[in-house]
């Protein structure tokens, strides 16, 4: 199942300053839950470096980063002074197109049951399987919990991650099967809810694994600190999306692009036109989502009022590190974002791909190192 390990160090110790643009929203200006409307500059700082396409990003309770790289099918560590070193290699994973090897979250109880979830593409479908992790084995135990999601060179979804209820939710893409999506009986163009088994998760509105449907790919999930579950979803050609995420509810792909008016579907909470956005990983910190661009090579910053309202979003660093992928926020409100400048749609430069941590320069200083001090937040790595 898994490959050889080794250990090598890589860090950068330079910052550089954000410019912040605001453009328009949809959306009606609302009131964020905390200052980081207050914050005048914000700062990144590369914490890792040369890698190869890092898509997802989990915190372990030591403030470790988990990091996969899509198209080596490594999963790596990344201390939280930047060391990097390769945890295991995942052999089943076939990177193609868009797949490879995905998302990843750690156990919510990872103490008593030190699990990791991985999201993958093989030969013949995407799929999520568990694994014990230590620090001195890396991976063993490998159990398919879910297999048969619908796979393909692009559109494959792949977010994993631990909602406060404790369930894991998993984002399917339609596998350019657009019709799949509004297919109850197939598991792509969803949002999944499993029990850690996989099983589908008490409650859920189908009998089935499914939570939600109508999705053409989603490669983001975030919860507010009220419990609500946001996905970020990339459209065809007029709009890109984050979704307010509703049980059982119909977000109308391939019926429906951006919003309809139509009951019967979900409209999204915002939108933005492709070329700006591309949105894949979301996070929410300080009272805001923050979403990687990849077509749009920024990080937006998108108040979330006190009843889940969606503000005008900022854009931060747009054009400074090329496509943004991976977003998972630290303990202390800080983020780690990861560069996808050599997933074949980007432009490599020196030290690509990278791992940054951005903070608030004037209020905080430098960003520092992932997850100090304390472990991830509950909606960060389960």
């Amino acid at each position: 199942m898994v490959g050889k390990k080794y250990r090598g160090a890589r860090r950068t110790a330079w910052t550089a300053l954000a410019v912040a643009v605001v453009l328009a929203s949809p959306c009606s200006p609302v009131k964020a839950e905390t200052d980081a409307a207050l914050c005048q500059q914000w700062s990144a700082q590369t914490i890792a470096r040369n890698l190869a396409v890092p898509w997802g990003i989990a915190l372990l309770p030591t403030g470790e980063a988990l990091v996969t790289e899509r198209d080596t099918a490594r999963l790596l560590r990344i201390s939280r002074s930047g060391r990097v070193s390769e945890v295991a290699t995942i052999n089943e994973a076939r990177p193609d197109g868009e797949g490879g090897l995905l998302g990843v979250a750690v156990s919510r109880h990872f103490l008593r049951a030190p699990y990791v979830f991985l999201y993958y593409s093989t030969d013949s479908d995407n799929r999520i399987v568990r694994y014990r992790y230590s620090r001195a084995s890396g991976l063993t135990e490998a159990t398919v919990i879910v297999n048969g999601i619908p796979k393909s060179p692009i559109h494959n979804g792949g977010r994993l991650a631990f909602g406060p209820d404790g369930y894991l939710y998993a984002s399917t893409g339609d596998a350019s099967r657009a019709n799949l999506a509004q297919d109850l009986g197939s598991l792509a163009g969803k949002i999944l809810r499993l029990t850690t088994s996989g099983q589908p998760a008490p409650g859920n509105p189908f009998n089935s694994r499914i939570w939600s449907y109508g999705h053409r790919n989603i490669e983001g999930l975030a919860w507010d600190r009220s419990g609500r579950l946001y996905a970020t979803e990339f459209g065809s050609n007029r709009f890109d999306e984050i979704n307010l995420i509703k049980k059982g509810g119909n977000y109308g792909w391939p019926l429906v692009e951006g919003v309809a008016h139509d009951p019967r579907f979900i409209d999204p909470a915002l939108t933005w036109t492709p070329n700006v956005a591309s949105p894949a990983g979301i996070a929410y910190a300080n009272g805001s989502l923050w979403v990687g661009a990849l077509r749009g090579r920024r990080l937006w910053r998108v108040p979330v009022s006190t009843n889940g309202a969606l503000g005008t979003p900022e854009s931060l660093f747009e054009g400074q590190y090329g496509r943004l992928r991976a977003v998972t926020a630290t303990a202390r409100g800080q983020l780690l974002v990861s560069t996808s400048n050599k997933d074949g749609r980007g432009s490599p430069v020196a030290d690509d791909d990278r791992i940054l941590v951005v903070g608030c320069a004037d209020r905080r200083g430098q960003p520092g190192s992932p997850g100090a001090p304390g472990g991830p937040p509950s909606n960060a790595a389960g």
